[in-house]
């Protein structure tokens, strides 16, 4: 089973994800696909982490998901933007082979009989970026996730932190 999560920023994602999560399993696993590169992004994922507490199991892969045997768990792949980010720089900014690595990476992680909830942005709703590799990133994350949406169970839009049932 997919569920996909999908919303803006501070819509309430990920604690919607996590909550669906915990109601399926007292010990689900964490797919984090963030690298904290930063200062910022450190602080992010240590809130995340104060946020689930220790019922959790944590796996991290930026890149390569489809390595991943998660047979009979509960998983959270937060977030599929930051996953499409890693693997769109990988692929020096080429959205051809960046959508086909994701959709090949991804379909083999989900072969394996789970329950897979996963997060992502909706990055097109805003305007037209001036900068062209932005315009490169929104296309190929818009793509991405309709990928995803396809071969989902259910899909939930997030807005001000209340979930709407798309599919």
């Amino acid at each position: 089973m997919i569920i996909l999560i999908t919303g803006g920023a501070r819509s309430g994602k990920s604690t919607e994800a996590e909550q669906r999560a915990i109601a399926l399993s007292n010990h689900p696993i964490y797919l984090a696909t963030a690298e904290a590169r930063d200062g910022e992004m450190k602080d992010r994922i240590r809130r995340h982490q104060e946020r689930r507490g220790d019922r959790w199991r944590t796996i991290e892969e930026p890149i390569h998901l489809g390595r991943l045997d998660c047979t009979g768990e509960v998983v959270l792949l937060d977030c599929l933007t930051l996953w499409t980010t890693n693997v769109f720089f990988m692929m020096e900014e080429d959205i051809d082979k960046s959508l086909a690595f994701i959709k090949e990476e991804f379909d083999r992680l989900v072969q394996h009989p789970a329950t897979y909830v996963v997060v992502t942005n909706e990055v097109g709703m805003g305007g037209v970026s001036d900068n062209a590799m932005m315009r490169k990133y929104t296309d190929l994350q818009g793509w991405v996730n309709q990928h995803i949406a396809r071969l989902a169970d259910e899909v939930i839009f997030m807005v001000s932190g209340i979930p709407l049932k798309v599919k």
